[in-house]
This record gives structure tokens, C-alpha cells and sequence, in this order.
């Protein structure tokens, strides 16, 4: 009988466990916020404010930056149901109306990630003095691998960098007959 006992809360115990494991998560369908881009090769810089509608699968931005030592000023509205995107030029006060051929992906984790771990921003030591950070990596629909940065509650993004998978058939494998790679074949781009 007290075996039986251990066994019942032992598995209470483990769906319990269980349960309490993240899962990737959907940000909220309304958002606004700011976003700051780089590139590795520092060419790029840019800050920008958006507006996020996942409802009516819209999204705007504002932005400004740097690209190879040039300023730009951009502002998009971007109306995936429809197709169309805007892009205002306040200094010309010209609006230019473009075909919008993409798909509309919403904020979210995918669902194929995998937690990579669980972090307190902030203080600990007390409630409500810190938040529970989850983070996760995966790849995308676009073929971008990502790791991002999600409150626990809640799903707002809190940091998010992906770079593009390529994927590069070597030319020895398109040789017939040869199974095995010439020695100048393994050089940095495969690697």
C-alpha cells in the first residue's frame, strides 16, 4: 500500500514537472515598440518604431538610419490581406504605392524550437522585482535561423537575431564516380 502511495505522487510530481515546461509561444496580436538593426559588417544601422496588427495582418514601420555612410528616412505600411505597401517620403510628400508579395509571419516562436534556457532580468530576491526570460533557438519558414529572447508571460520579443541557412552543393559531389572531396574542396565557405 505505501508503495502505491509513492508511485501516485511520484507521478503527480512529474505531470506537474512537466507541465511547467515552456513551450513556444505567439506574441500578443497587438504590439508597438522599437527595433534596432545592424550588420556584422557595420554598412548598416538603423532605429526604427513599429506598429504590429496581427489581426488585420498589418505592420508599420518607421525608420531612420545609416547605410554605407548615406542617411535614409523610411516610413512603410505594409497590408499583407491586401497585398500592398505604402512607403511615405515626408521631405517629398510623395506616397508610392508598391505590390506586396510575402507573407504575413507572425510574431512568434516556432514550433520547432528548442529552449535553450530560463533567465531573471532584474532582481530575484524579491516578487515582482525581476522578469523570467526564456531563450530560444530555431529556424524560421524563411530559412533564417533565430534566437530570440521572450518574456515567460506574455511572449513580448525581447531580443531576436537570426542569419540566413545556405545551403551550397560542393562540387566534388557533382562529380561522378568520386566519393571523396579533392584537398583544396574543404576551404572556410563549407565549413
Amino acid at each position: 500500500m505505501r508503495a502505491l502511495v509513492l508511485l501516485v505522487l511520484l507521478v503527480c510530481l512529474s505531470v506537474g514537472c512537466v507541465a511547467q515546461r515552456p513551450r513556444p509561444c505567439t506574441s500578443p496580436p497587438l504590439l508597438t515598440g522599437s527595433l534596432s538593426v545592424s550588420t556584422q559588417n557595420e554598412k548598416l544601422g538603423a532605429f526604427a518604431k513599429y506598429t504590429y496588427d496581427a489581426l488585420g495582418q498589418r505592420i508599420r514601420l518607421r525608420e531612420f538610419g545609416s547605410y554605407n555612410n548615406k542617411t535614409f528616412h523610411l516610413d512603410v505600411l505594409l497590408l499583407y490581406r491586401e497585398g500592398v505597401m505604402y512607403k511615405i517620403n515626408y521631405r517629398n510628400q510623395t506616397c508610392c504605392k508598391k505590390r506586396l508579395n510575402r507573407c504575413f509571419h507572425p510574431l512568434a516562436i516556432p514550433h520547432n524550437a528548442s529552449l535553450l534556457g530560463q533567465a531573471v532580468l532584474g532582481s530575484s530576491s524579491g516578487p515582482g522585482q525581476g522578469v523570467l526570460v526564456n531563450t530560444w533557438t530555431g529556424q524560421l519558414q524563411m530559412r533564417n535561423k533565430t534566437a530570440s529572447s521572450t518574456t515567460c508571460w506574455g511572449c513580448l520579443i525581447l531580443n531576436s537575431s537570426s542569419h540566413r541557412i545556405s545551403v551550397t552543393t560542393p562540387s566534388w559531389k557533382k562529380r561522378k564516380g568520386k566519393s571523396q572531396p579533392p584537398s583544396t574542396a574543404c576551404s572556410r565557405r563549407f565549413l
